[in-house]
């Protein structure tokens, strides 16, 4: 069972009974709708926030409204405003409120879209999380309009509508906190003329700002380093934010540890030990707004292996592991991206998380039901075959038999740490782990170097937490397997049109 979110209070539940007076009807409005010709006719240069309540089980979809605020200056793009990208379970849309067209539109996906595929959820078991949507600030009334993505054909569906006056006198317009440290660790643009990351610290005291200072450079110049990026450094800019905690690291409820931080990160959590994630989003908006950003990362101050990824929500990745570098790469591809993970046999919380008959929106995997057309298409060689043969049946017995004795240390390292064990060998059983994830990733890659479908783009099986029938671009990927290695051909396309676009504003700053 995932830990009982914070956000489920009767308060909240109670809030929910209003959603139901607000509901729209199941049809969508036309996303032909007209774009707005300028920015200045429709925005002002400022960030809307809209904080939400998210919640339900696998049967019940349902949002509220919670509050609205002004924050800083708007740090997307001005041209790119109506989302084209197809991604994501959930679209947020603001409506001008007189006539209906589409003002701005953007694509995400949720943590509560994600606990609706686990087991909890579909026994009828209700969670509640809090959201938010970030737009430019519109002069006029708005109608926000939340849709989801229909999982049997994929289309987008109206499940949320509420008016939203910018000008009302309960739209909050707080002073930020004076007590954070902003670090600027690269400046690569102006803000609306590229992408702008906010990376957030969690669990450094006020003795560890110096490291902060010092690991916000380091996972900086790593995605920097990291292809597309490299190339398009010109066009990101990586701010480092930080409010200091109370106590070092973050919860780890399966081995009995808890942190006063404060974003609340936790590992463990839907369930899955080694997914660090946080529901008080709330926190993480309050202290991204010190920075104008795009995208969030939240590097927490702890040695232990995880992480985790929200397609433009934020993402989450650990200063220390032996693997932190990689984490940072591969779940800030989820959350900026949108992209999918390409592997299959590690242990996830979710059930079905993609139809097997149904073409996922994600653009590094596929069913492969139109060989012909593709997704990756245009980087395949003439004469590969499709579906592209590899060794799997090799690598699947490896790689189980590995996550077998990954989940034994881990198990064994939580009983002694819930009980008071020896401290010596939690140690052992530690360094045990990280010695059997270096070992064997250091199978893997030499398995694939060895392929002779290696740097191969073709459709290999096993992607997207499925065995049988979904398929990836190339042998291996930083969303496949652990290492500072190239993303694939997929990845890597679609990543660099992402950062182009970021960078798209059609006004003189």
């Amino acid at each position: 069972m995932p830990p009982v979110p914070r956000s489920l209070a009767r308060a909240a539940l109670a809030v929910f009974l209003i959603v139901l007076t607000v509901t729209a009807p199941a049809a969508a409005a036309d996303p032909a709708a007209a774009a707005p010709a300028s920015f200045a006719a429709h925005f002002a240069d400022r960030t809307l926030r809209i904080d939400l309540h998210h919640g339900g089980d696998a049967q019940t979809d349902q949002y509220a409204l919670d509050r609205v605020l002004h924050q800083g200056e708007w740090a997307g793009s001005r041209t790119a405003l109506v989302d084209d990208l197809g991604l994501g379970r959930y679209e947020a849309r603001l409506l001008d409120a007189q006539t209906g067209a589409v003002l701005f539109s953007r694509g995400h996906d949720s943590y509560f879209g994600e606990y609706r595929t686990t087991a909890p959820a579909r026994d009828g078991v209700w969670r509640v999380y809090q959201e938010s949507v970030l737009a430019p600030l519109p002069l006029r009334p708005v109608d926000l309009v939340i849709l989801r993505r229909d999982a049997a054909d994929g289309e987008l569906r109206e499940i949320f509508r509420a008016p939203i006056d910018p000008a009302a006198v309960t739209v909050a317009d707080e002073p930020l906190a004076s007590d954070v440290i902003i670090h600027v660790a690269h400046r690569g643009c102006d803000p609306h003329a590229g992408l702008d990351v906010a990376i957030l610290g969690e669990g450094y005291t006020r003795a560890q700002t110096g490291k902060f200072v010092a690991d916000v450079e380091r996972f900086a110049g790593a995605l920097l380093a990291q292809e597309p990026y490299a190339s398009l450094r010109d066009h990101l800019s990586i701010r480092g934010v930080l409010a200091v905690s109370q106590d070092p690291g973050c919860d780890e409820p399966g081995r009995g540890v808890f942190a006063r931080t404060p974003l609340g990160c936790t590992f463990g959590s839907l369930g899955s030990e080694r997914y660090l994630m946080t529901e008080d989003d709330r926190a993480v908006r309050d202290l991204a707004a010190h920075v104008p950003y795009d995208a969030v990362a939240i590097m927490v101050n702890h040695d232990r292996y995880g992480g985790g990824g929200i397609y433009n929500a934020f993402c989450t990745f650990t200063s220390d592991n032996q693997w932190s570098e990689y984490v940072f790469i591969h779940e800030f591809g989820h959350h900026f991206g949108g992209l999918a993970d390409e592997y299959y046999t590690s242990q996830i919380a979710y059930l079905d998380l993609y139809p097997r008959d149904r073409e996922p929106a994600e653009p590094n995997i596929t069913i492969l039901a139109d060989p012909a057309a593709l997704k990756w298409g245009a980087a395949v060689e003439p004469g590969t075959p499709l579906p592209t043969p590899w060794d799997k049946a090799t690598y699947d017995r490896r790689d189980e038999a590995y996550q077998e004795q990954r989940a034994a240390i881990n198990a064994r390292i939580g009983e002694l740490m819930r009980g008071g064990g020896d401290p010596q060998e939690i140690a052992r059983l530690k360094q045990e782990g990280e010695d059997l994830s270096r070992t064997h990733q250091a199978w893997v890659d030499g398995f694939f170097a060895a392929s002779p479908w290696q740097g191969v783009v073709g459709a290999y099986e096993g992607a997207g937490y499925t065995r049988e029938g979904m398929y990836r671009a190339e042998l291996d990927c930083i969303m496949f397997s652990k290492g500072l290695k190239p993303f694939c051909a997929a990845c890597r396309t679609h990543l660099e049109r992402l950062v182009r676009r970021a960078g798209e504003t059609g006004v003189t700053p």
